[in-house]
């Protein structure tokens, strides 16, 4: 699938879930679509229909600022929702899908991580793969994976991967289908915004193939940032445990960011945690 036709596809869905009602257009009798018309759309943002139907074929590209903004006003896209509008706009017909250079643990962001030896944490790169943890975070969310994996780009594990391939942790996820969901969507941000990572294609092919649950997500082209949230886990030795889970980058290193897990003070949860440190 190439960049420009994620864009029209993000448009059509974008599309469809913005009701008339929310511009103040009355509606009588039937509608062929659900949400808005192109003419609709297009009317909105005060553009012509042509255009706007070229943009959702992929046939235009390259729109100026000023029409994204129209189109992300009449669409009522959130910021991240935005942000993916901008990345996928301008696409070539076709990108070359490059090999990115094989990822390594930044010492700068190794040292973060050693510095929370109470905290869960781990060290995700681009793609969502795991290239350090610490011990806290290793038990937590990899117990039954060795300690060592994610030094070798051979076994590094993949979140995403374990959350729809793994079947320990899959049963251990609350709400996963909640967390599946932000998660699919996060990295369908993260294709707008690297459309040339071959590793990254390949990561969302293997899974649409294997899994019909991440495609059925996939499919919804809803995104998402994640920096902040809420995660149930069912530990296998710890029970359940009510987390939250923050975010960390550097400007230094955009591709690379700290996630870590805290829990409320004096908390059934905090007393898991310990127990899971010996604490």
């Amino acid at each position: 699938m190439t960049q420009t036709n994620d864009l029209g596809t993000f448009l059509k869905h974008r599309r469809a879930a913005v009701s008339p009602a929310d511009h103040g257009i009355s509606v009588r009798g039937g509608r062929r679509v659900s949400g808005l018309r192109r003419e609709e759309i297009a009317h909105l943002a005060g553009v012509s229909v042509a255009y706007y139907t070229r943009l959702e074929q992929g046939s235009s590209t390259n729109a100026s600022e000023q029409v994204l903004e129209a189109l992300a006003k009449v669409l009522m896209l959130d910021e991240p929702e935005r942000a993916h509008l901008k990345d996928l706009n301008g696409a070539r017909p076709a990108v070359k899908l490059r090999r990115p250079k094989a990822e390594s643990a930044p010492e700068p962001m190794l040292d973060l991580l050693a510095a929370m030896p109470q905290v869960p944490a781990l060290l995700l790169g681009r793609r969502n793969d795991i290239l350090a943890w610490n011990q806290l975070g290793h038990q937590l969310l990899g117990c039954h994976l060795h300690f060592d994996a994610p030094l070798n780009p051979a076994t590094r594990p993949s979140t995403t991967r374990m959350l729809f391939l793994d079947s320990q942790t899959r049963a251990q996820e609350g709400q996963w289908e909640h967390y599946a969901g932000t998660h699919v969507a996060f990295l369908r941000m993260l294709s707008g915004r690297y459309p040339e990572d071959r590793d990254l294609a390949e990561l969302i092919g293997e899974l649409m193939m294997r899994s019909s649950e991440f495609a059925e997500f996939w499919a919804s082209t809803k995104v998402r940032e994640c920096s902040f949230g809420q995660r149930i886990l069912h530990h296998p030795q710890a029970g359940t445990i009510e987390l939250t889970y923050h975010v960390l980058s550097q400007p230094a290193f955009p591709d690379y960011r700290v996630e870590f897990y805290t829990t409320e003070a004096d908390s059934p949860s905090r007393l898991a945690i310990n127990t899971l440190s010996g604490r």
